[in-house]
């Protein structure tokens, strides 16, 4: 296939601004580049370990991205509940000492490798500085006292501290979109939440995806059991509240709901034991069970045994609308809830939805040729462009699963890629990605999980495993996963000190 050279696609029309080169001091002349760009959209499983293995001595490396953070993923269910701290999922993107911008990429220009950058920071005031007191408020007749003279003889101002917490946002301007020029350049943006157009999710349910999401859920649940416990509250307002529903049955809904059963009937037993029992977890989903990737012997195991823990399954529902505290679902009608996490999939991000680009015609996702490198409308590669992670596919190759084990593969593919590239050997010679499946894990509460080996094309013992053992595989193979020393070291610090002293639920 013949790279093309001159295509350009935008999420709107590019409006010529001047150039900007970034310099590390203000005022600074920026320096000669001797080294090719390189820039990377994500702070994701693929843009991250993409980071972390790309040969930074050859290439002016830039990452953009509305994150500050690279998220563990697989950790978040357990920071929500409180069996890790948020920090220990988390590695922040400039440690890994390279040039950061916590913006979005708005439109590329394939013709002239340039990117159109959007600050992710707003200008924002501060809220909690002290604020003057002007003379007269707008509609107050009334006269203000004049402010007592200061020891110059002049008028001292009137300050007034704010509230603690302000009723209103204060205001604030996004910084201006700016253009930066790329040599070569990496879409690894990553997705976002599935919600099918179902009316009412996104203002009423919660996601898991961020950090930020794990924090909002582990808020609510302290949020709805202090409710809950209010004696003003009667017996129907206290069930309505106490009721926990999760649409989604794959891993990250599983894992919650595991979690969650975990925190209710260990530390909250303590808490709140009076309300405990009346509390209910429950999952929908709209395949007949849970887990549908894995084993279907290992799929019995984890019903069965959620069946014994009370937490309910409910297969083969349609959520039709999302409210305030409820939910419409087709088969039974309107069902409330205190806490609804969604969990149902991925939808494409913005950025890919405007690129005018070869897109799978089920996901959406832009398609890759086997050497991911991002292919144009009529299938060619675009020069310098290549794509990774939850938003790129594989052009006429089976579709691989949106997993963190897919994006860190093909990372540490095109990291070869580049650094070859450097070296200056053709990315042909490479050699064609190619992705080993290590099997999938889940964690299904009571320390016990799923170890699904079945479908693994790499060395090693092949089959299922379930129990302590896989709990012991599953804890171990994401601690050995962690990418930095500081969180090898905290993750097994917090198992223990919250197996000794239990989990923190405070809120704040």
């Amino acid at each position: 296939m013949r790279p093309l050279t001159s295509a350009k696609t935008t999420a709107r029309s590019l409006v010529p601004l001047p150039k900007r080169t970034l310099s590390l001091q203000l005022g600074a002349s920026p320096p000669r580049q001797t080294k090719e760009r390189l820039v990377i959209l994500g702070s994701g499983w693929a843009g991250y370990s993409l980071l972390r293995k790309v040969d930074k001595r050859r290439y002016d490396v830039t990452v953009i991205s509305p994150s500050t953070y690279f998220a563990f993923t697989p950790l978040l269910a357990s920071t929500a509940v409180g069996t890790l701290e948020f920090r220990c999922a988390l590695e922040p993107v400039r440690s890994q000492k390279t040039t950061y911008l916590q913006a979005w990429v708005d439109a590329i220009d394939f013709s002239s490798r340039t990117l159109r950058v959007t600050p992710a920071v707003p200008y924002k005031p501060d809220p909690f500085r002290k604020i003057p007191i002007p003379e007269k408020l707008e509609g107050d007749e009334k006269e203000v006292a004049p402010a007592p003279a200061s020891a110059s003889g002049d008028p001292a101002p009137a300050y007034e501290d704010p509230p603690t917490h302000p009723k209103e946002e204060p205001p604030s301007v996004r910084a201006p979109a700016f253009d930066l020029e790329y040599d070569k350049l990496v879409v690894a943006v990553g997705s976002y939440s599935q919600t099918f157009g179902t009316p009412g999710v996104k203002e009423y349910a919660n996601f898991l995806k961020t950090a930020g999401d794990s924090r909002a859920i582990r808020g609510r649940i302290v949020e709805v059991f202090e409710l809950a416990a209010q004696p003003s509250l009667t017996f129907e307002q206290r069930r309505k509240l106490l009721s926990f529903v999760i649409v989604g049955g794959g891993p990250t809904g599983v894992e919650f709901a595991a979690e969650l059963h975990d925190l209710l009937t260990s530390d909250f037993k303590r808490y709140y034991p009076s309300l405990v029992p009346h509390a209910m977890i429950t999952i929908y989903d709209v395949a007949p069970g849970i887990l549908g990737s894995f084993d279907e012997g290992l799929r019995a195991y984890a019903e069965e045994k959620f069946a014994r823990d009370g937490v309910v399954v409910k297969g083969n529902r349609h959520v039709l609308e999302v409210g305030d505290g409820w939910l419409k679902v087709k088969e039974e009608g309107t069902v409330p809830f205190g806490l609804l996490v969604w969990s149902t999939g991925l939808a494409p991000n913005p950025l890919v939805q405007a690129l005018d680009v070869d897109k799978h015609p089920k996901t959406g996702s832009v398609q890759t040729d086997n050497h991911l490198r991002l292919l144009d409308k009529d299938g060619r590669p675009i020069l310098g462009v290549y794509a990774a992670g939850d938003c790129a596919t594989i052009r006429d190759s089976p579709l691989l699963p949106a997993t963190a084990q897919v994006a860190a593969q093909k990372a540490i593919y095109l990291s070869e890629v580049l650094n070859k590239q450097a070296q200056g050997v053709p990315e042909q010679e490479v050699g064609e990605f190619k992705f080993r499946n290590k099997g999938s894990m889940s964690y299904i509460g009571g320390w016990q999980a799923l170890v699904d080996r079945t479908q693994q094309d790499v060395s090693g013992p092949k089959g299922g495993e379930a129990g302590r053992f896989a709990w012991l595989l599953w804890r171990s193979a994401y601690w050995t996963m962690t990418l930095s020393i500081r969180n090898k070291l905290t993750i097994p610090y917090f198992w223990f000190l919250n197996w000794i002293f239990g989990r923190d639920i405070t809120k704040f």
